[in-house]
């Protein structure tokens, strides 16, 4: 064999003086070989460095072992949204040790994104994926069930759905840092939420509105696509206003790394002058000066589970909904007392 001919099971079944036969029932797992030979082959295959092919499994059982991930936002956003790259790579933990692949698109919201769906089905390219920022009335979820293949869905959809769901309640970090803030004095404290169009979005809206009338503070929403640029947008509209709110809670890192940057562009020291918390607390947040407050989601330990629970449903169990441990708030020097006048 030269340097670059992969190893094949006949080649094994020659170095080891056995048949195809036995070599593919040793590699298998399967009975019918001896403990002894079974161990020689294994060690010659390794030996050769023999992998199984992925097209020959495909073939045989009729399975892509690939599966999709459809982002359904601006390319734009994707790239600079530090989430994606953690998420994905908890994904990867689990597919790169079951000989799955990772297909990644994006597209547009609507038709553009239900051709993509439509396409990797057509062409047998997966068997499963993964549903992620859903949507009030999401219709991926009927979609994807007619076109007949496996999913998992990153938070609980709020209408039927036959597939599994991997959610954290996001809620419960909007909640932490409203009270870590009351705590800290604050009465006047704003919210830079996500698009009203995705549920996530609107779950840390509630909870914050909830969390903040609770403590009696003054509260206000500005709605953004999740981008820093529109995160730098709406710190500027909060901080024009006539009273200011003293803190500011972002509904991701990205957000609020943008609105940090605004405040001491102004000459605002944080938290001296204002105070701020992001949510997913990304490793960048904690090298900034101030190191941000941020609700810590593990976007890596997600991306594992619901890659896990996508393997499981391929496989034909039937649908659950898997809650992972409560988001936590990491408590940094982004957030202090609010200014005395």
């Amino acid at each position: 064999m030269t340097n670059d001919t992969r190893p094949t099971i006949a080649d094994v079944a020659r170095r080891a003086g056995v048949s195809k036969g036995l070599v593919s029932f040793a590699l298998n797992g399967r009975a019918g070989v001896s403990a002894d030979t079974r161990e020689r082959i294994l060690s010659i295959a390794a030996e050769m460095g023999w992998s199984p092919s992925l097209r020959a499994r495909s073939l045989s059982v009729g399975r892509a072992f690939a599966c999709g991930l459809v982002i359904g936002r601006s390319p734009d956003v994707i790239a600079a949204d530090p989430f994606f790259p953690s998420f994905i790579a908890g994904v990867e933990d689990e597919f790169s040790v079951s000989g799955q692949v990772l297909v990644l698109a994006a597209a547009t919201p609507g038709r553009q994104e239900d051709d993509t769906y439509r396409g990797l089905v057509a062409d047998r390219r997966v068997d499963g994926v993964i549903l992620s920022d859903l949507r009030a009335g999401d219709p991926r979820i009927d979609l994807v069930a007619g076109l007949g293949i496996a999913a998992v869905t990153l938070g609980v959809p709020d209408v039927d759905s036959p597939f599994t769901s991997v959610s954290i309640d996001d809620g419960a970090g909007i909640r932490l840092a409203v009270d870590h803030l009351a705590d800290l004095g604050h009465t006047d404290i704003a919210h830079v939420a996500g698009p009203t169009a995705m549920l996530h979005g609107r779950h840390r809206t509630a909870a914050f509105e909830r969390a903040a009338a609770a403590r009696g503070i003054r509260s206000r929403v500005v709605s953004t696509d999740f981008s820093a640029a529109d995160g730098a947008r709406a710190t500027t509209g909060l901080l024009d206003a006539e009273t200011p709110p003293t803190a500011i809670v972002y509904s991701n890192d990205n957000m609020a790394i943008a609105g940090l940057g605004v405040a001491q562009r102004r000459g605002l020291n944080v938290p001296r002058d204002l105070s701020i918390t992001g949510f997913d607390d990304v490793e960048l947040g904690r090298h900034l000066h101030p190191a941000l407050t941020s609700v810590s989601t593990d976007a890596r330990g997600w991306g594992a589970a619901a890659a896990r629970a996508l393997l499981i449903a391929v496989a034909g169990a039937a649908r659950e909904d898997l809650r992972l441990p409560d988001p936590r708030l990491i408590v940094r020097a982004s957030t202090g007392a609010p200014p005395t006048t």
